[in-house]
């Protein structure tokens, strides 16, 4: 791969993902959005959906996962790197689904703050964040 073809697929990809949060309003049935935006400490949970919020919270994280398994694979080049992270986000995904469902069928206002960030690395990349500089760090020091 080129690098002028690497840096194109690159920004393509970090696209994608800048606009799945873009339009994430009218692409995912979240009453969570506008919840967390306000004073969310002092307010009840929102009413919602439970299964429909579950399914389009997985499509999110599949969504965000397939790309982010994309970026990977042209910063790295390696199926063993891709392995290891598709082995991390399914960890990920149940352990975080299960957190996520404990938070929305038991709300209580002292777990907001603990929801909140389950529910962050359920419907935002973040776990890319952390692969990247541990992977570019386990291939300097190989």
């Amino acid at each position: 791969m080129t690098k002028a073809l690497k840096y194109i697929s690159l920004v393509l990809l970090f696209g994608l993902l800048i606009l799945i949060r873009v339009f994430e309003e009218q692409l995912f049935y979240d009453p969570y959005l506008a919840f967390f935006k306000n004073d969310y400490l002092y307010i009840d949970s929102p009413r919602q959906e439970v299964f429909k919020l579950t399914l389009f919270t997985t499509l999110r994280y599949v969504m965000n996962t397939i790309i982010s398994l994309g970026i990977l694979f042209v910063l790295f080049k390696d199926l063993g790197v891709l392995k290891f992270a598709t082995l991390i986000y399914v960890i990920a995904y149940v352990t975080l689904i299960t957190l996520f469902l404990y938070f929305v069928i038991n709300p209580k206002q002292s777990d907001y703050y603990l929801f909140f960030n389950t529910r962050r690395f359920l419907i935002q990349p973040v776990i890319l964040l952390l692969l990247i500089p541990a992977f570019y760090y386990h291939q300097q020091r190989a």
